[in-house]
């Protein structure tokens, strides 16, 4: 029967038992020094206690030694305790290389998984086993925040600028997603599933589902549609910055600062083209604002991002320049 009502979610991602290993060691040294103190105090308050009316207490002077050691001990254990939680920080929010990027947009009350095949859910979200998945989120409305118990992952899902989370599944199955920030009246149906399949499952699933073209075709058509190749293409460098190569490279803002080119910055170029001017040109892109939607923003990001990596594939196969010495 008690395994119907299990006291802590399993462990499905490569990052839950580091979490759990850090929690419940912080929470037994946390427990060990509390009922240390607690019972010294006790004992101490009866120890010492005042007998009788006639008593009168004189000071006491503690030992260098203890005064060192209660102070170095403490110290190293909290040290140590930071830089293990610092580390499986930087674990759990810098995902791997070779993450697959999905997008993910929140709604009250539900959540939209776009695949980058082109494939696109609602509540219910397919993945293979033993792949890094990166997930790049927005929200339409209001905050939101996406949370994975079995996966040990939480992330604040924002309006108008996007977040990011990765897990790598180790077992397959069916685990909940809900929403960890209270965002309206339906805030407790806002639920959903991951689905972990193996590979070959996964791409079964693909193959009988209906897809729209992938997230950097639906970009290079919306790309055309909208105009943007009438300014930023190489022929017309007065109008505008060139795209090619230019996801996450710094550029330099008319202000004199530094940006760098990544989701966020791409996002409130489109909606807010005035913001952050590229030196050397001028205002001249309309806002999108209202114009497009999230998962159109997603779409035209993913198509830039693809212009940047075929920008390096070409440095690659530049030939070699000669050489001079």
């Amino acid at each position: 029967m008690w395994k119907n009502f299990p006291l802590f979610p399993e462990q499905a991602s490569t990052l839950a038992s580091k979490v759990d290993a850090l929690y419940f060691t912080f929470l037994g040294i946390s427990t060990f020094f509390g009922l240390l103190v607690a019972g010294l105090v006790i004992y101490f308050a009866i120890r010492f206690r005042r007998r009788s009316p006639e008593e009168i207490g004189r000071p006491e002077k503690a030992g260098l030694w203890m005064e060192v050691t209660w102070s170095v001990i403490p110290l190293i254990i909290l040290l140590g305790m930071f830089a293990w939680g610092a580390k499986v920080f930087v674990e759990a929010f810098r995902p791997p290389g070779n993450a697959v990027e999905y997008f993910v947009t929140a709604k009250q009350w539900m959540w939209k998984f776009q695949h980058p095949q082109g494939n696109r859910e609602i509540n219910d979200f397919h993945v293979p086993l033993g792949q890094p998945i990166r997930l790049t989120m927005t929200s339409e409305d209001v905050i939101h925040s996406f949370f994975v118990p079995a996966f040990r992952v939480k992330a604040d899902v924002l309006p108008g600028r996007y977040t990011t989370v990765w897990f790598e599944a180790n077992k397959t199955g069916t685990f909940h997603i809900f929403c960890a920030e209270y965002c309206g009246a339906e805030h407790s149906m806002m639920r959903g599933s991951i689905i972990i399949m193996e590979p070959a499952d996964y791409e079964l699933w693909l193959a009988g589902r209906e897809s729209g073209p992938s997230v950097v075709a639906s970009g290079e058509e919306l790309f055309q549609v909208k105009a943007c190749n009438t300014c930023h293409r190489s022929d017309s460098a007065t109008l505008a910055p060139i795209l090619h190569g230019a996801f996450g490279e710094p550029v330099e803002l008319a202000d004199g600062s530094v940006q760098v080119v990544d989701e966020n910055y791409i996002r409130e170029s489109i909606m807010n083209p005035a913001a952050k001017l590229v030196k050397g040109y001028k205002p001249l892109m309309p806002t999108y604002q209202g114009q497009i939607t999230e998962d159109e923003v997603i779409q035209l990001i993913g198509y830039i991002k693809s212009l940047a990596s075929d920008a390096t594939e070409e440095e690659a196969t530049l030939p070699a320049l000669p050489d001079e010495g």
